[in-house]
């Protein structure tokens, strides 16, 4: 058996919602995949609003903010150790917005795991803001809960051929090893293709250029990683359509869908890109976005 890293934990943060308690069983997994202690981190906002924290002064000793914080940790803590009885857990509350504490716990996390939405809020929004921030803004892998996880279900990894995109590339191979499952490496273009540099067709070019460009983009974002991991099964997967909706219909088939904050489109300002979205938004699986300077 492994020997336990503990230089890097698993964190999940948590609020008491149903989503964040799916996102507790989906840390304990991967702190027990990597062999890392798990750390339960509840945000607590309230001493910013100068309210009283105690319990009031007619109601029982386990009123008030301050208790209630304590115990939604709590009640993570035994879930996860329950759920992973290898692995170190321990939590603790941290006074300030959740989307801030998190950002900060990324800085020296392995993986910060959250539900896709929380107590606060708009209920129409599809995520809460806090998973959007965090994907956004975080200085690591960020793995959001949502959806389901077919235990046979590949990893499936959004492929743009982009610089920025390797580093989720290689969290895609890492996570396919520790599962034990396929990597499925997803292409999506449109006609026509990108053939060269800054993605521009010349004045004239030939057919067959233009239908072998997806599939070099795919093989050359790919290149060195099998070694890497040679027991990944990896399927390649070129899709002529939309590459939101590809893969956003491929994560019905996943276990766990992983992208890139930012692709080749959209403005170069934007720290998560639309593609990122869309996926973060409509997929029917837990995502895992990892920012273009991960490692």
């Amino acid at each position: 058996m492994p020997t336990m890293d503990k230089t890097r934990p698993v964190v999940v943060g948590v609020d008491g919602s149903p989503s964040s308690l799916a996102a507790v069983d989906l840390a304990a997994r991967e702190a027990q995949l990597r062999r890392r202690p798990l750390h339960v981190i509840h945000a607590f906002i309230w001493p910013y609003l100068r309210g009283s924290l105690g319990p009031p002064a007619l109601g029982p000793a386990e009123g008030g903010l301050r208790y209630h914080a304590e115990r939604t940790v709590a009640e993570a803590v035994v879930r996860a150790a329950t759920a992973a009885p290898e692995i170190p857990v321990d939590g603790e509350v941290v006074t300030g917005t959740p989307a801030v504490v998190l950002r900060e716990c990324s800085k020296s996390a392995a993986l910060v795991v959250i539900g896709d939405r929380g107590l606060g809020g708009f209920t129409g929004l599809l995520v809460g803001s806090v998973a959007v921030q965090l994907a956004a803004h975080a200085a690591g892998p960020i793995l959001v809960a949502r959806g389901s996880q077919p235990p046979s279900g590949p990893v499936l990894l959004g492929v743009d051929g982009s610089p920025a995109n390797e580093p989720a590339v290689g969290f895609a191979f890492e996570e396919a090893a520790l599962r034990g499952v396929p990597l499925l490496a997803l292409h999506a273009w449109t006609s026509p293709a990108p053939i060269g540099p800054g993605d521009m067709l010349p004045p004239v070019y030939d057919v067959a250029d233009l239908e072998s460009a997806p599939a070099r983009v795919l093989s050359e974002a790919l290149a060195g990683w099998p070694e890497k991991y040679p027991d990944v099964v990896v399927r390649r997967a070129l899709v002529h359509r939309g590459t939101r909706t590809a893969l956003i219909d491929a994560t019905s088939r996943a276990q766990l869908a992983v992208v890139g904050t930012r692709g080749r489109g959209g403005f170069t300002g934007l720290l998560l890109g639309s593609v990122s979205q869309a996926v973060l938004h409509h997929a029917a699986c837990p995502v895992a976005i990892v920012p273009h300077f991960h490692g």
